[in-house]
């Protein structure tokens, strides 16, 4: 596997690794922030399996991150990653430093208005418009034909659709299902922040959506009772704050009622300082 440090020296690196290849299903790109954990590999997975090559990215974006959040003690296990991404089958890896990414005096910001303040957006301002101005610099530099992203973080996967869309990448913008643990823990780098008791207790999470879920096919329900279901069961547990339980729209991710033509069902919520976030797509209803 190829490392590449440079802006100039990725680019180089791609346009070499497209003419080497067939190129009939094109270049395949998971951009990721390390921490790497199956989930990640997932997506690898995916990728190979529909690319004819496959380069990831390595970048704690600065831009992304709050004042206050978790930027200085994210971890960082860049050895340990390439060992995985290598093993995975990853041509060349993309690891700049914020200083290449970032020259001093850039003033320039990508933001995708309205949607970007919706969901993680409202907890989190500017937290979008920092992760869509890294992904069109990664998109640039990289020249995908297809982009991996977790549907673990739906929000991001809608705001980075819409800036495909509204801006004309010629990338084809995949979403993979959540990697879950065994026990049904939808996989973040950021569990590892968990205490043993407040990871057990984290298993709220994809309870309270599997119950709006099922909720979801009774007679009579529509979004409000589902809110309200996983409401209930979140503020049972004493060690979890939520930020937000939703069901909105999977593309412009603004609430809904009608569940008939299907829907996002997220959430967020606090363990201490950790925040995680889950959800699941629900299909069109139709109650006969």
């Amino acid at each position: 596997m190829r490392i590449c440090r440079t802006i100039s020296e990725m680019q180089q690196a791609c346009r070499e690794l497209k003419r080497s290849t067939a190129q009939e299903r094109g270049l395949g790109f998971v951009p990721t922030m390390g921490a790497l954990h199956a989930g990640h590999l997932s997506l690898i997975a995916a990728a190979r399996a529909e690319c004819d090559a496959v380069v990831a990215s390595i970048f704690v974006n600065p831009r992304q991150f709050g004042v206050g959040e978790d930027y200085e003690i994210y971890p960082r296990e860049f050895e340990e990653d390439c060992r995985k991404l290598e093993s995975a089958g990853v041509e060349i890896l993309f690891a700049p430093t914020v200083d290449e990414m970032y020259r001093p005096g850039a003033t320039t910001f990508v933001e995708v208005e309205g949607i970007s303040d919706r969901l993680d957006g409202a907890s989190r301002p500017g937290h979008f418009r920092g992760v869509a101005t890294v992904v069109v610099k990664l998109f640039n530099i990289v020249g995908p034909d297809k982009a991996y992203f977790g549907q673990k973080d739906a929000a991001q996967v809608a705001v980075l659709r819409a800036m495909v869309r509204d801006l004309n990448f010629p990338v084809e913008l995949i979403a993979c299902a959540t990697a879950r643990e065994d026990d049904g823990l939808a996989m973040s780098s950021r569990n590892r922040y968990l205490s043993a008791e407040e990871r057990q207790r984290a298993l709220v999470l994809s309870h309270a959506l599997e119950t709006a879920k099922s909720l979801a096919k009774e007679k009579g329900s529509n979004a409000q009772t589902l809110r309200e279901a996983m409401l209930q069961k979140l503020k049972a547990e004493p060690l979890l704050r939520v930020d937000y339980a939703a069901v909105v729209d999977a593309d412009t991710l603004e609430p809904i009622e009608d569940l008939s033509n299907g829907a996002l069902i997220a959430l967020a919520a606090w363990f201490g300082k950790t925040r995680l976030i889950d959800n699941v797509l629900l299909g069109p209803v139709t109650h006969v």
